[in-house]
């Protein structure tokens, strides 16, 4: 009898499930981040009777068969690429992504990672920096005597200063974007790293080739939906439950099997 493995299985993928939907709740105010959402597949089927076989009593071919399931597995925890609200915070340095992309900054390794958290903040040496403290790609430095930032959103930055009426421009913010988002790696601290599932950074100005566009004093609120992941919470315990119930089912049979006499 594999019954009680086949639940346990069942009651693993729904912990597992469990475990999403707990990351995706305590996130919902988390800048930027998606929701992720599991998926399973049932695992290999043991082959009493293979269908199409050949019987050897009459030579007939089997139409259906005998094929016994052995339970399920997680098969992955993929990221649901959707935009979040965008949000005013009406700070000069809070960027919004309307669309696709990524910012990309740089590592302390110096390698590239990329985030959709525009919450920026600036160095004492003037440096735009995310709120780790890691510089954005590509750099830009905000004059300490600017008296106001301006980001368009192709963007393009530039300052005020006192006792001038033109903007003066410092440089011009990027992004970054990939052919498979869910193919991401993230990391943490709302960061993602490329990996060859999602394909190489493809950079280049805002509003080209697919890319979003900025909205500065903006931030981009978590995709999150509470009501839908309140609605996976409880599928998933009633789930859990069903699955316990066949193990204390099969308990009860080969109970009353060592009872024969």
């Amino acid at each position: 009898m594999q019954a009680l493995k086949i639940a346990a299985t069942g009651m693993a993928a729904q912990q597992m499930r469990v475990d999403v939907t707990a990351n995706n709740i305590a996130n919902m105010s988390t800048t930027g981040y998606n929701a992720r959402r599991a998926e399973f597949a049932d695992l290999h089927y043991q082959q009493i009777r293979t269908p199409g076989a050949i019987t050897a009593l009459s030579g007939e071919v089997l139409p259906a068969g005998i094929q016994l399931g052995l339970g399920v597995r997680a098969s992955a925890v993929s990221m649901e690429v959707r935009q979040g609200a965008v949000r005013r915070t009406g700070g000069e340095l809070d960027i919004a992504i309307e669309g696709a992309g990524y910012f990309e900054i740089t590592l302390p390794s110096g390698e590239a990672a990329f985030t959709r958290d525009g919450a920026f903040k600036l160095t004492g040496d003037g440096e735009l920096v995310t709120s780790s403290g890691f510089p954005v790609v590509p750099a830009i430095t905000v004059p300490a005597d600017a008296r106001e930032v301006v980001l368009n959103a192709d963007g393009t930055m530039f300052v005020r200063f006192d006792g001038q009426i033109d903007l003066a421009q410092i440089g011009a913010l990027t992004l970054a974007s990939f052919i498979n988002q869910k193919g991401l790696q993230a990391i943490g601290d709302n960061l993602f790293l490329e990996t060859a599932a999602s394909g190489p950074a493809q950079t280049g100005a805002p509003g080209i080739d697919g890319r979003g566009t900025f909205r500065q004093a903006y931030l981009e609120d978590s995709s999150v939906d509470v009501v839908a992941e309140i609605t996976e919470l409880i599928e998933a315990q009633r789930g859990y439950e069903l699955n316990a119930r066949v193990m204390a089912a099969v308990d009860e049979m080969m109970s009353a099997a060592t009872r024969i006499r």
